[in-house]
């Protein structure tokens, strides 16, 4: 099932079932316990991201390749951070460019982002994927100056600025996703393809990821897990290529589709 979260024509938000012919239907009941799709027609006013996170637990260097064109060892452990979650930007609206906290470096990364959908705890990478509500694109926005030179020696004031964590425009269920290791990702960057890999480079695949972050710790419905970027991020590019004003970035990965979003600088 692909499932949205929007605005309808009266202002009231609401999730929805995209269905294949393209029309939306109205879900009712709770998509982290139990629901169902109606046959209520929704006319949507606003896509909004497909959830609103109770948190976002973010992987550095989770790809080999990534790992590789960084020049960094391939971690013995996940590398775990926070991003807050006033980072979260919806389908379509712009990523906003500091400049308050001016940053000249900020960088696109293409992620596969894993909803949990019921609370879990001490869970094995056997059994993980049964509290998987479902995937969806996001875009992991990275103030590279912040996040390595100014941010004191860690990764979150480089990573937790507004606008910083668009995801959508939908929600996949797992059943849909058997395997969430097997799927095409890549970035697409004013029409120029970036990023172009899979899933399946994972160091950590998302079973084990699960495993690691639930291990003496509850992770709540609606936990946000951005699993980490494939090669080809901007600041490997030579020269480096920065996001600016008037460019237009956009995540697709297999079996979800595309979220886009323009870049301006903060208002």
């Amino acid at each position: 099932m692909k499932i949205i979260r929007c605005l309808d024509h009266k202002g009231n938000t609401l999730f929805a079932s995209q269905q294949p012919d393209g029309s939306v239907l109205k879900i009712s009941g709770n998509i982290f316990g139990s629901f169902n799709v109606t046959t209520e027609k929704v006319e949507i006013k606003k896509l909004l991201a497909p959830v609103q996170p109770s948190s976002i637990i973010c992987i550095g260097l989770n790809y080999r390749k990534h790992a590789e064109e960084t020049g960094a060892k391939f971690p013995e452990v996940p590398i775990v951070f926070f991003k807050g979650i006033n980072t979260l930007q919806n389908p379509g609206e712009p990523i906003e460019i500091p400049t308050h906290m001016r940053s000249d470096e900020v960088d696109y990364e293409c992620e596969l982002a894993v909803v949990i959908g019921r609370s879990c705890k001490n869970v094995s990478r056997q059994n993980a994927l049964d509290y998987v509500l479902g995937y969806t694109c996001s875009n992991d926005v990275s103030a590279r100056d912040w996040q390595i030179k100014r941010g004191g020696g860690q990764w979150c004031r480089g990573k937790s600025f507004d606008t910083f964590s668009p995801l959508g425009p939908v929600l996949v269920t797992r059943d849909e996703i058997p395997n969430p290791n097997t799927l095409k990702i890549r970035t697409v960057l004013n029409g120029q393809v970036m990023q172009d890999w899979n899933t399946n480079d994972m160091i950590f695949n998302v079973p084990a990821l699960i495993e690691f972050l639930s291990g003496s710790t509850t992770l709540l419905p609606a936990t946000v897990i951005l699993t980490g970027t494939p090669h080809g991020v901007g600041m490997a590019q030579k020269p480096p290529r920065w996001l600016k004003p008037g460019d237009s970035v956009t995540i697709e990965i297999e079996k979800i589709g595309a979220l886009t979003n323009p870049v301006i600088n903060e208002k």
